[in-house]
């Protein structure tokens, strides 16, 4: 897979059909602001994790129109020919904010800011919109499967039930930011350096004469990385002795005691702990015990409630397309425009659906740590010339119910989105993959595990600057005098 395909005609078609209106109203040229956010954490969870910006930077920096691309567009006899011609030597040349993957996220906060003329801004919305969504869902949902595994390793397993080449791809990037230790996707780590891994099938075993030979076989092909799938027939009255005898004939003559077994069906919990009595009385205590099959944070909490013996879990078609709430629902909305001599103007989107409403103007995020215990304590949101004084106390509230005031003290206050790109050039040093998942897990561990809890997690607080509030209110009360 080319990381440098051309995808810029990967976009709505009303992408290019506004664009077209812009060049022809003379609008093409006026700096708009656009915010990518979301409404809702999915699973109903306490906070969502933020990737794919990198391949947001990969897109913007390839954005480009073929020859070909103009051609067709000219073939659908909808745009002006001067618009054409201005398409062949589009690039994108704007500004570019976003928060860094990795990082816990909550709702209505802009995840990705964007200042460009209209048309690059309007046109990019799509691939944007595409690369967080997908990716943010994934990495939350293996972030919550990660921590229901309470410190045991679990491996993405998922790409020949995943939406496409790309949800496989990206999907198994996704889960390594969100912790997973690593993927059987070969490419993604070709691509992106997620560990790769692998062992065996059912058919390795049933290509053999016997179910032993087949685990003496691997072992001695495979002597440092023995782990043998144990189920095909009967997991305990065959599978785990033949492993077992493979073990002692193969491995333990040279002296190798790392190995494992994997068991891919039936009850997890009752197989897993006589797998475990089994082993240990054989002389196995240091035997691997991995375990698949449609597992879930659910699921692995209630087997593990049971007393299961796991060491590893092989998570696939449940996280890789985040099987239980499988949209993330990210949104790109305009937030202001410069008028002529670049003051900004703040916009906002009006709906009879409260949650749909936007929060106006040119913006800044910020975090709210805890001195004392590194502990994130709200978010807020201000207006782009605002700052935080975080030399005493200050009161914030819930904007899910106002009267719900809370003043937060000892306190520091943080930027959340850095400079990706400026008049078009990247000025971000994008971190390895590596780098990213150890963020990730050390920004997760700032979170209080109230907020990270599967069910009810408490409800974060993320407010608006008396500013900001006072001008969406005054844009409010303006828009209800046009109705």
């Amino acid at each position: 897979m080319d990381r440098n395909r051309n995808l810029t005609m990967l976009c709505d078609f009303y992408e290019l059909t506004m664009a077209n209106g812009y060049f022809l109203s003379g609008k093409k040229d006026t700096i708009s602001y656009f915010d990518v956010f979301f409404r809702t954490i999915p699973d109903q969870g306490g906070f969502a994790i933020a990737a794919g910006l990198q391949e947001v930077v990969e897109y913007l920096q390839n954005l480009h129109f073929t020859e070909e691309d103009v051609a067709y567009l000219r073939s659908k006899n909808l745009f002006d020919e001067g618009f054409l011609n201005y398409l062949r030597d589009f690039r994108f040349t704007g500004d570019v904010w976003a928060i860094p993957e990795g990082t816990p996220i909550f709702p209505g906060e802009p995840i990705l800011t964007v200042r460009a003329p209209s048309i690059e801004a309007q046109f990019i919305e799509t691939y944007v919109l595409l690369a967080l969504n997908h990716q943010s869902l994934i990495a939350t949902k293996a972030n919550r499967i990660v921590r229901s595994a309470e410190g045991r390793v679990v491996l993405e397993f998922g790409s020949r039930r995943a939406q496409g080449a790309s949800g496989a791809i990206n999907g198994a990037r996704a889960c390594y930011i969100g912790g997973v230790h690593g993927t059987a996707c070969t490419i993604s780590d070709v691509l992106y350096g997620v560990p790769a891994g692998g062992t065996m099938a059912h058919s390795w075993v049933q290509m053999f004469d016997s179910q032993y030979e087949a685990f003496k076989r691997y072992c001695e092909i495979y002597p440092h990385n023995a782990t043998l799938l144990v189920d095909t027939y009967n997991t305990l009255k065959s599978g785990i002795p033949d492993a077992i005898r493979a073990f002692n004939e193969v491995l333990r003559p040279q002296g190798i005691t790392s190995c494992g077994i994997r068991i891919d069906s039936g009850d997890m919990a009752y197989l897993t702990r006589k797998a475990r009595e089994m082993l240990d009385e054989a002389g196995w205590p240091g035997c691997k015990i991995s375990v698949s099959n449609s597992m879930d944070e659910y699921i692995i909490k209630d087997i593990l409630a049971q007393g299961a013996q796991i060491d590893l879990f092989g998570v696939g078609e449940r996280m890789i397309t985040a099987k239980s709430d499988p949209v993330f629902g990210g949104v790109y909305k305009v937030c202001a425009v410069e008028d002529e001599n670049g003051v900004i103007i703040p916009k906002i989107k009006v709906s009879e659906n409260v949650g749909k409403i936007t929060n106006p103007h040119y913006k800044k995020v910020w975090r709210f740590f805890g001195r004392d215990t590194g502990k994130a304590i709200a978010d807020y949101i201000s207006v782009y010339d605002e700052t935080v004084d975080d030399s005493g106390d200050f009161e914030i509230f819930d904007p899910e119910a106002t009267w719900k005031r809370k003043n937060v003290y000892n306190f520091e206050a943080k930027e959340l989105q850095v400079p990706i790109f400026r008049h078009g050039e990247l000025v971000y040093d994008l971190p390895d993959l590596q780098a990213i998942r150890a963020y990730c897990a050390q920004q997760v561990d700032t979170l209080w595990d109230e907020v990270k809890r599967f069910d009810n997690p408490h409800n974060y607080y993320v407010d608006l600057s008396q500013k900001l509030w006072d001008i969406k209110q005054e844009m409010l009360r303006d828009a209800g005098k046009q109705l």
